[in-house]
């Protein structure tokens, strides 16, 4: 700034101090007033307005100090913030008085209140028209004694309204949790206050290092930040939360006293949600606000739904490979059919239980349902064990296959040992049914049928077999014909029914195998 006392700097000069030294006549008239009627609520604020504007004035004060070289005064971002920082704090205030002397009925209060308001958003306008230059322009040190307003915008293109956002139709959103940080505790508190009278929960931080901490150790839903702060700038604190990947969701709205378009597009750049200059418009943070927080919600919601989507796969997943084989369930998954097979030798175990129609007709339909599904699930844990492939239910029948996904050289084997040990559970378990297990070991065709409701089955004569062979078993025991008794007959014992004439197959040597070797 020149330093000489031209006309043009003292006009400037009385056009800055002017609205300021009625903010301070106004509010300390309106303390002496609150003092007087025992309005002792508003005598807070406004001594923080009176804080603010001493502290304004001492800035304009210095700003046009000839006594100062151009190198002693502050730089344009420096400037930017000495002078808006405090005209934030008066601008707000007053618009918060306002709308407690309405709440309180103090009608009285209000007109001082909206002088200290008007004169705010006045010295506003002076400041941004005349005082802080477009990046790039002149600073105020080499321009205050002839500035050029082609050279300078309003850095707030919403304060043109002077009074406060209450009753401006700006609609509600649903409350969110929202952290303030700014080292200014009167620019804390003022934010805070406000989004509080908006339903929201407010959390404040007076650092950048104890926003990170909150942010890390709390769930918030947005984060309204300062950037000009000690020891962490704003800009460090967003680095740190984009670069998180639990964290960048987070969004952020940067509230800076700068001007300068590189600061604003160097926030927006890094991941910020919006930017809004101080001192800002109550109507505009709060349809800014709103925005972010219906924006937040919708991205929680769509990883909630991507969540349940998840969910839902894999228990679609979990049932698919309950009602199929494993190898079948990720065919039919990759290529959404499953090819039809014929196996040479498989081995298939038909178990039936021994008086289940009698019994059923002279018990509840709870305590059937309740013995047939622990013996079932005790039926599924033996072939499990025993390396069979559990096919079917059919009503009280019980079918399982070996050697059919997973080659065997003898498939006859575990169809037996898994035969004996349901012999045993069958007894074991109330109400000690006796069961009759057939076997049969051959070529069968295996595949899945049905479209909205899968069913893994396998065919051909060696399942009629091996089910006749069910039906022929005594009580208690395993029932073989005479081909698959010589492949087991080295490994358990058991005894020649005879021969019988099968259903469906003519007269066959049965073996009954009962016990082991």
């Amino acid at each position: 700034m020149s330093r000489e006392n031209s006309p043009r700097s003292a006009s400037l000069k009385h056009e800055l101090r002017t609205p300021l030294n009625h903010i301070i006549g106004y509010c300390e008239m309106a303390m002496e007033e609150a003092q007087d009627k025992g309005q002792d609520a508003f005598i807070p604020d406004l001594e923080r307005i009176h804080t603010a504007g001493r502290r304004l004035l001492g800035v304009i004060d210095d700003l046009f100090d000839r006594s100062k070289n151009a190198g002693d005064k502050p730089g344009e971002s420096l400037l930017q913030h000495e002078l808006r920082t405090p005209l934030n704090q008066i601008i707000g205030y007053a618009e918060m008085l306002q709308e407690q002397a309405s709440d309180r009925g103090q009608e009285a209060f209000i007109a001082d209140f909206e002088k200290i308001h008007t004169a705010g958003r006045q010295l506003l306008d002076v400041l941004v028209c005349k005082v802080i230059p477009l990046d790039g322009s002149p600073t105020p040190s080499t321009s205050v004694s002839a500035p050029n307003p082609t050279t300078f915008i309003r850095a707030d293109f919403s304060s043109g309204s002077n009074h406060p956002a209450e009753g401006n139709g700006c609609p509600p959103s649903e409350p969110g949790c929202l952290l303030v940080v700014d080292d200014n505790e009167p620019n804390r508190d003022m934010l805070a206050r406000r989004l509080e009278r908006l339903g929201h929960k407010v959390a404040r931080a007076e650092s950048g290092r104890e926003a990170l901490r909150r942010i890390k150790s709390d769930s918030y839903d947005l984060v309204l930040l300062d950037i000009v702060m000690p020891e962490m700038s704003g800009y460090e604190v967003l680095e740190q939360l984009k670069a998180d990947p639990v964290l960048r969701s987070l969004p952020v709205i940067v509230l800076s006293a700068s001007d300068e378009s590189a600061s604003v597009a160097r926030c927006i750049q890094m991941g910020a949600e919006d930017y809004l200059r101080k001192p800002f418009d109550p109507v505009l943070l709060q349809a800014r606000i709103n925005t972010c927080l219906e924006k937040k919600r919708f991205r929680d919601r769509e990883i909630c739904y991507l969540h349940q989507i998840q969910q839902e796969k894999e228990r679609s997943d979990n049932l698919l490979h309950i009602i199929l084989p494993h190898e079948v369930a990720a065919e039919l998954k990759a290529t959404s059919k499953v090819k039809p097979r014929r196996f040479e030798s498989v081995g298939v175990l038909f178990c039936d239980i021994v008086g289940f129609t009698a019994f059923s007709e002279q018990h509840s339909p709870e305590e059937l349902l309740t013995h047939l599904q622990s013996l079932v699930e005790e039926f599924e844990q033996i072939a499990t064990r025993c390396g069979l492939e559990k096919i079917k239910t059919i009503g009280d029948s019980f079918m399982a296959a070996a050697g059919l996904l997973s080659p065997l050289a003898n498939p006859a084997l575990p169809c037996i040992e898994c035969g004996l040990e349901m012999i045993n559970a069958a007894r074991r378990l109330p109400p000690h049914w006796e069961v009759r297990v057939g076997v049969h070991v051959g070529p069968v065709i295996a595949g899945v049928v049905g479209r909205k409701k899968y069913q893994f089955d396998v065919w051909g004569d060696t399942v009629n077999t091996a089910a006749r062979m069910e039906q022929a078993a005594p009580p208690g025991s395993i029932c073989v014909n005479a081909e698959t008794w010589r492949l087991v007959a080295g490994h358990y014992g058991g005894q020649s029914q005879g021969i019988i004439q099968v259903k469906g197959k003519g007269a066959m040597e049965l073996f009954s195998v009962n016990c082991s070797a």
